[in-house]
């Protein structure tokens, strides 16, 4: 591999804008578990190893079992994950591959039942922040 851009070095500004979002989501009532889920899915959907390793060693250190994080790569043939995760999960599917047919109303809807609209907005921004982040680690080919 070709060494490419550093994004924090050549978009200083931008970069920190992004942190300042994953700052303000930090933050946020949708519990960590979850956030750390949304990461490690979209991340493996967006073939970015980069925030795959990044987030499957900080849920670890957050108490994951390491049987959902393997079983996470085809959660909706797995058992291990509550009915609020599968919603999640799915959304995060579906917001992550948006152009093949958006977000459906049925995942929306389920989404909005086990979370509420706070939660909800909460873990869409979790998925559309981690869809740049890996875009950006892909596109620099960074390597984790």
């Amino acid at each position: 591999m070709s060494k490419r851009i550093q994004i924090p070095t050549q978009q200083e500004t931008a970069y920190q804008a992004m942190l300042g979002l994953e700052h303000y989501l930090a933050g946020t009532t949708l519990a960590t578990a979850l956030k750390e889920l949304i990461k490690i899915r979209a991340s493996m959907l967006n073939n970015c190893a980069y925030c795959i390793q990044m987030h499957t060693t900080e849920a670890l250190k957050l108490g994951e079992d390491p049987q959902r994080l393997f079983a996470l790569a085809a959660w909706p043939e797995s058992p291990l994950f509550s009915s609020a995760e599968r919603a999640v999960l799915a959304m995060t599917d579906e917001v992550t591959q948006i152009g093949e047919a958006g977000l459906s109303d049925a995942t929306y809807q389920e989404v909005l039942e086990h979370l509420g609209e706070k939660a909800l907005a909460e873990a869409i921004m979790q998925v559309v922040v981690i869809n740049a982040w890996n875009r950006i680690a892909v596109a620099c080919q960074m390597i984790h």
